[in-house]
């Protein structure tokens, strides 16, 4: 069967880069630096979308359901990279979570012959055992990968909410999507390889996704990530500057609330700012629905 992609702006070729292969390395790099330059404004241009996305993922997470990113190629590596960046940042367990079309071997060794099968694109939504509480984030440069198509059906099929990234407009996802987030940022430097802008510009719209919507959720008390999970040495030490910065208290007292609170930042602030007991920290919050800004006040 063939498949027509001449149409999409992310496989037609850039006039910039025509002569390619008769730059210098410097002028290769600026040519890229000058084309990367495009995409936060390609991407400004459907804020108001993405916010929309956002609330939709907050809502369903405040709701006990889960978002669910799934795509092939480099589109499902940056879901799978997106989703995994969550539990040290903001200490989820299974809130954020990512499949591919390939499994996991497919992140390190390309398969990318999975990516044409909508079948597998449900069987793998149905191996996470999607449910309508969910919301799921389908992925793909092109925005006509079958792979992803057969798992926004299938999440039609069930009830679950949906959602999908692409870097064409009008994408044939996107229609089978409840929330359709299609930017452009034109043709790559390297005609057709998407994991140049392209990829970049998915990259940027899933850390919106994920960090909007965790401060949102009470993970964030100013600029600063009060739900991270620290679990190595360098992780110990940035929570002691969070509370520091947080509540401006000294090293000292900062270590010491930490340590109080058993590595637990969010009421690690409260003791170190209120005096008060971990077991007091821990109802202020429940009362504040996990907002710090809200549990220093009530």
């Amino acid at each position: 069967m063939t498949v027509k992609i001449d149409h999409l702006a992310t496989e037609t070729r850039n006039e910039a880069s025509m002569d390619l292969d008769t730059k210098s390395a410097l002028e290769v790099v600026t040519i890229m630096n000058r084309e990367d330059q495009k995409v936060a404004l390609a991407i400004e241009k459907k804020l108001p979308v993405i916010a929309k996305a956002v609330e939709l993922i907050r809502e369903t997470l405040k709701n006990g359901g889960r978002m669910i990113y799934f795509g092939a190629g480099t589109s499902g590596r940056l879901g799978v990279l997106d989703a995994s960046e969550c539990p040290p940042t903001f200490s989820t367990t299974t809130e954020v979570t990512a499949v591919m079309a390939g499994g996991s071997t497919a992140i390190l060794r390309a398969a990318e012959g999975a990516e044409d099968s909508e079948e597998l694109g449900e069987a793998d939504l149905k191996s996470e055992n999607l449910s309508s509480k969910d919301v799921c984030v389908g992925i793909a440069a092109s925005g006509r990968t079958p792979y992803v198509i057969g798992g926004l059906k299938y999440a039609h099929s069930i009830g679950a909410k949906s959602i999908t990234v692409s870097c064409n407009e009008d994408s044939a996802i996107g229609k089978y999507a409840d929330i359709a987030i299609d930017v452009s940022p034109g043709p790559e430097v390297l005609t057709g390889s998407t994991r140049l802008k392209a990829g970049t510009t998915q990259k940027m719209i899933l850390n919106m996704l994920t960090t909007a919507s965790m401060v949102g959720l009470g993970k964030v008390y100013k600029n600063l990530m009060v739900d991270v999970n620290p679990t190595n040495l360098k992780l110990i030490e940035r929570a002691k500057h969070i509370i520091m910065s947080a509540v401006e208290v000294d090293y000292d007292t900062a270590a010491k609330a930490l340590e109080a609170c058993h590595n637990k930042v969010k009421p690690a602030i409260l003791v170190a700012k209120l005096g008060c007991s971990y077991e007091e920290a821990l109802k202020r919050l429940k009362n504040a629905d996990g907002f710090v800004r809200k549990a220093l006040l009530g």
